[in-house]
C-alpha cells in the first residue's frame, strides 16, 4: 500500500471504540494510505468486547488506556515496514470517541517528555495512569452525579444554556465528579486529566495537549458562549479541577511540534506539527466539508443529524458543540433511536418485505399524504421521549391504522418532518444555499432522499463517510499548517473530492410542508403530553 515516491503529507488519526486507524492525505487531498488496529482482534490481551469492559452493573463501561497506547505502538511499526515514508509528514491531527477520560498520574509529564526511542510507549507509560481502566462514552452509571450538576447551576436548562447540553451520564464532568466521589485519593493522585483526543495528541507531543473548544463541548465543563470553563459547573464535580484539566483552546490550533521520540525512532522530520485533536463527531463534520448552513443525516440504525450553526439556541435535547473548523459558529448533533430498524419493520408489514415496492409506495402517493400524519417508535425514542404508533388523519383524529402506500409515506415524511423541526428547535434555519449531506443504509434509496430534499427545501448530495473522522483529521491538519483562525476551512479543502447530487427538491414541496410541519408538531406535542406529561 504504501507509495516509494516521496508525496508530502498530513495523517489523520481516530482513536475509536473498537480500533485505532489512520489515513494518510496529500496536498491533492488524496488518500494515499490507511492502516488501523482492531482491539479485540489484534489485542486480545486486553478482553475486551467491542473495545470496552461491560461492568456487572451494566451501567459502568470502561476501556484499557494502555491498550490504546499498545494499538498506537502496532499501527507505527506496521507503517514503518509497509515502508511509509514518515519524513514526508507535515502535520497531523486526530480523533477521539467522544467523553472518554484518561487520568495520568503525578510525575507521567516527566515519563512522557523523556521518552527513550529504543523502546516502544506502552512499555515506557505503563506506570503512568491513576485509573487503568477508563470510562467511556457508553458508561451510564452516573445519573446522581447529572442530577447534582443540574442543581448547581439552576436546572437541566440553565446548564444547557451554559454548556450547549443538560446533563447527560457519558459527559466527562460528570465521570470525573464520580471518580472524585467514589476514589478521592486516585484522583488526588491525579495530575492531568485528558479526553480520549487531547490524550491522544499527548502522546505525538511528548506533553499533555490541551483539550480543543469542540470536544471540550461534550463534558457538561466549558461555556460554548466564552469558551472558557464554568467555574459553577468545575465546582460542582471536583475540585482543583480545573489545573488537572488546562486552558481550552482552538480546535484548529497548532499544539507543539512531534516528539523527538517519533523523529528519532520512525523518521518524523522535527518540523512536523501536531494540530489539536477533536472528538470524533467534530472531525466527522470536517471530513463531510459541511459549511454555514449545511446539515447532515446519517440514516442507519439510529439517525443522527449534523448541523452547522451561526446562533444556537440549546434545548433540553440534543447537544451544541463549538464548531471544530470555525471557532466563531457551533454544531449540534440530534439523535434518533428509529432509524433503519423501523423503516425495515413497515416495508415487512406494508410493501411485502421489498424496498423495491416501499420505493413505488412513495412514488405513487402525493407529498403530504392528503394530510395522513404519523409517528412511528419501535423503542422509546430520544427526540421526543416517546414510543409506539401514532397515526392521525387529515382531521388530526387518531386511527388505527393506514393502507400500506400511505403507511409507508407516513413513516417517511414524519421521520425527515420530526428532524427539521426539532434542528429548528436548536436555531437551525434552511438557508438558499443549504446542501443536504445524506450518508447511512438508506442514502442509497433515491426515493427516500426525494422526501427528505422536499420536506427541507434543499437539494441532497450523497457522500462517501467510511472514514470521514479520519480524513477530517487529516484535512484539520492542513488547516492548522496554513493557519487556522486566519484561513477558511473551506478553502483548505477545496480540492476533496466533491459529494453527488441525488435529489432537489420537487415543484411545490415547500409550500405543502411549511404548512404540515406547524401540525405535526402541534400533534407530537399532544402525544407527549397524553403519554407521559409534558417534558420538563
Amino acid at each position: 500500500m504504501a507509495e516509494h515516491a516521496p508525496r508530502r503529507c498530513c495523517l489523520g488519526w481516530d482513536f475509536s471504540t473498537q480500533q485505532v486507524k489512520v489515513v494518510a492525505v496529500d496536498a491533492e487531498l488524496n488518500v494515499f494510505y490507511e492502516e488501523s488496529v482492531h482491539f479485540d482482534r489484534d489485542l486480545p490481551e486486553f478482553g475486551t468486547q467491542g473495545g470496552v469492559h461491560v461492568h456487572k452493573d451494566g451501567l459502568t463501561v470502561t476501556s484499557p488506556v494502555l491498550m490504546w497506547v499498545q494499538a498506537l505502538d502496532i499501527i507505527l511499526e506496521k507503517m514503518k515496514a509497509s515502508g511509509f515514508d514518515f519524513s514526508q509528514v507535515l502535520a497531523l491531527s486526530g480523533a477521539g470517541q467522544q467523553h472518554g477520560s484518561i487520568y495520568w498520574k503525578t510525575g507521567a509529564q516527566q515519563a512522557l517528555t523523556s521518552l527513550s526511542p529504543d523502546l516502544p510507549l506502552h512499555q515506557q507509560l505503563q506506570d503512568c495512569f491513576s485509573i487503568s481502566d477508563c470510562p467511556v462514552w457508553m458508561d451510564s452509571s452516573t445519573t446522581a452525579q447529572c442530577r447534582q450538576l443540574e442543581a448547581a447551576v439552576g436546572g437541566a436548562q440553565a446548564l444547557s444554556c451554559l454548556t450547549g447540553s443538560r446533563a447527560y451520564e457519558r459527559f466527562t464532568g460528570n465521570q470525573i465528579a464520580k471518580i472524585y466521589q467514589q476514589n478521592p485519593e486516585v484522583y488526588s493522585h491525579t495530575e492531568r486529566i485528558s479526553l480520549v483526543s487531547s490524550f491522544a495528541a499527548s502522546l505525538f507531543l511528548g506533553s499533555y495537549s490541551p483539550i480543543d473548544y469542540s470536544d471540550g463541548s461534550g463534558m457538561n465543563l466549558l461555556q460554548i458562549q466564552d469558551k472558557v470553563w464554568s467555574q459553577a459547573c468545575l465546582g460542582a464535580c471536583a475540585p482543583h479541577l480545573e489545573e488537572k484539566l488546562g486552558p481550552p483552546v482552538p480546535s484548529c490550533s497548532v499544539v507543539g511540534a512531534i516528539s523527538s521520540y517519533y523523529i528519532q525512532r520512525y523518521g518524523f522530520p522535527p518540523g512536523c506539527k501536531v494540530v489539536a485533536f477533536t472528538g470524533d463527531n467534530p472531525a466527522s463534520l470536517a471530513g463531510m466539508r459541511l459549511e454555514e448552513g449545511d446539515i447532515a443525516v446519517s440514516l442507519g440504525t439510529s439517525d443522527t443529524l449534523f448541523l452547522w450553526l451561526q446562533e444556537p439556541r440549546p434545548a433540553l435535547e440534543g447537544h451544541i458543540f463549538c464548531n471544530p473548523v470555525d471557532s466563531q459558529h457551533y454544531m449540534a448533533l440530534l439523535c434518533f433511536k428509529n432509524g433503519s430498524l423501523m423503516r425495515e419493520k413497515i416495508r415487512d408489514k406494508s410493501a411485502s418485505r421489498s424496498w423495491s415496492k416501499f420505493s413505488k409506495a412513495l412514488q405513487s402517493t402525493e407529498m403530504g399524504n392528503g394530510g395522513n400524519l404519523g409517528f412511528y417508535f419501535d423503542v422509546m425514542e430520544i427526540t421526543p421521549e416517546i414510543i409506539g404508533c401514532h397515526r392521525f388523519n387529515a382531521e388530526n383524529h387518531k386511527v388505527a391504522a393506514f393502507p400500506g402506500d400511505v403507511e409507508v409515506r407516513a413513516l417517511i415524511e414524519g421521520q425527515f418532518m420530526a428532524k427539521r423541526i426539532h434542528a429548528e428547535g436548536l436555531g437551525y434555519r434552511v438557508m438558499p444555499k443549504t446542501k443536504i449531506l445524506a450518508t447511512g443504509g438508506a442514502s442509497h434509496n433515491r426515493d427516500i432522499l426525494q422526501v427528505l430534499a422536499d420536506v427541507f427545501g434543499a437539494p441532497v448530495y450523497v457522500i462517501d463517510t467510511a472514514n470521514s473522522a479520519c480524513v477530517g483529521s487529516a484535512y484539520r491538519a492542513f488547516h492548522g499548517l496554513a493557519g487556522g483562525r486566519d484561513v477558511p476551512f473551506s478553502e483548505v479543502v477545496k480540492l476533496a473530492p466533491n459529494p453527488r447530487l441525488a435529489a432537489t427538491p420537487s415543484l411545490g414541496a415547500s409550500q405543502v410542508y411549511e404548512a404540515l410541519l406547524p401540525q405535526y408538531a402541534k400533534l407530537e406535542q399532544r402525544i407527549l403530553s397524553q403519554t407521559r406529561g409534558p417534558l420538563e
